[in-house]
């Protein structure tokens, strides 16, 4: 089998998968949806990270690919319903690199409520501005969390840690760790947080959610983070009200447009403003992050191809399996529709298939069913297995 690897995937995943015997390519930026469809002829497995958008052409073009792998904590860049749709099972790692973001997040409000690029800027200009002025302690502040996920939680404890005051709002219903309140609305939190960091997921009904209103709503004088989605932030209004000393400083991680690959221009309304700390989405590079998540991503996606193991999966309902027994086993991706189950057995029944461990798990309207069998299967058998109404994806693992 093949794998495409994109976008500088770190090479723990690229080892991982070669010692599966896959063969591996790698390229180091994005691609296009042309480019990315032609690329993935004759592929089974596809690596990529934030910048490559896996659309519904791609995966309806992509008549080889079992599985996709996103190195990186979101999948808004793949279109998931598509991908359930063809059985193409989409996994990533939302957890691997949340320290690393957490410790950018942390040294930027440190960095913005010292005034820290504005000093060491003066002093490479050779200008000494030792001075008190603008600099304040992050203790005793309190720090407003937007999306109390995996990442605004841990934000949440290490702020704590520091002696911040920490104050939450999620769309859902979350617990409060440590002293932490959690706010009804998100006015409640702007009316009262000096430092607002944002940490929502990618989906589409984030688009545009902070913005004039919203900025007009802080504190004057406060500070701002978004370390999440570019597309979460209108980058005029936090100008303007950088400009104005409403903010009196942000710090940017992700942008709505970001460049495909190292060396490509980069251009932000943001550029140029004192006390803006701009980081080009970096806030989960770090090595060790990195590694995880290399070495995460890569063991999913070989589980999943040596035995059909889905833990974890976006897009497929979840069966855990051990390896594979010395029989066939047979991985069948189905519609979730009543009888189903009854039609595969009666297929495998009249072919003198005997079954000897089967698992179902369904999420929707999909359903996902692993079956061992004693001895083989025919061809004709596996033939009107596929021919079934019901059938999404049927692999055989001999």
């Amino acid at each position: 089998m093949k794998a495409l690897l994109l976008e500088n995937i770190h090479p723990e995943g690229e080892r991982l998968l070669t010692e599966r015997g896959f063969e591996i390519e790698t390229r180091k930026g994005a691609l296009d949806e042309a480019e990315l469809i032609e690329a993935l002829a004759g592929v089974q497995l596809l690596g990529i990270r934030s910048k490559t958008q896996v659309t519904a052409k791609v995966l309806e073009a992509a008549s080889d690919l079992i599985a996709v792998g996103a190195f990186c904590i979101g999948t808004n860049q793949i279109d998931l319903e598509t991908a359930a749709a063809k059985g193409t099972a989409v996994f990533n790692a939302p957890f691997s690199n949340t320290r690393s973001v957490v410790e950018l997040a942390i040294a930027e409000i440190i960095s913005m409520a010292r005034r820290l690029t504005d000093k060491n800027a003066s002093l490479h200009a050779g200008v000494w501005d030792k001075s008190a002025t603008g600099s304040h302690e992050v203790r005793g502040r309190t720090l407003g969390i937007v999306g109390y996920g995996n990442i605004g939680s841990q934000l949440s404890i290490l702020a704590e840690a520091l002696g911040m005051r920490v104050l939450f709002y999620d769309i859902n219903d979350k617990l409060a760790l440590g002293n932490a309140r959690k706010c009804d609305t998100l006015e409640e939190l702007l009316a009262e947080a000096e430092t607002v960091s944002l940490h929502v997921d990618g989906r589409a009904g984030n688009a545009g959610m902070f913005g004039a209103t919203q900025f007009a709503k802080m504190r004057p004088r406060s500070l701002f983070l978004n370390l999440c989605r570019g597309f979460v932030v209108d980058h005029e209004a936090l100008r303007e009200n950088l400009l104005s000393g409403h903010i009196a400083g942000a710090a940017v991680d992700v942008f709505p447009e970001e460049p495909k690959v190292m060396g490509e221009p980069f251009v932000s309304p943001l550029q140029g403003i004192p006390n803006v700390i701009l980081t080009p989405h970096v806030g989960g590079s770090t090595q060790e992050a990195q590694v995880d998540i290399g070495r995460y991503v890569a063991t999913k996606l070989g589980d999943y191809v040596t035995s059909g193991a889905t833990p974890m999966s976006v897009s497929l309902p979840q069966v855990a399996m051990d390896d594979v027994t010395d029989g066939p086993r047979l991985l069948y991706v189905h519609r979730n529709v009543p009888g189903v189950m009854g039609h595969v057995n009666g297929v495998l029944a009249e072919a003198g298939v005997n079954i000897e461990r089967q698992m179902l798990s369904t999420r929707g309207e999909l359903g996902y069913v692993v079956t061992d069998v004693a001895g083989a299967v025919s061809d004709e058998a596996i033939a009107q297995l596929q021919a079934l109404p019901e059938t999404v994806r049927l692999r055989v693992i001999d």
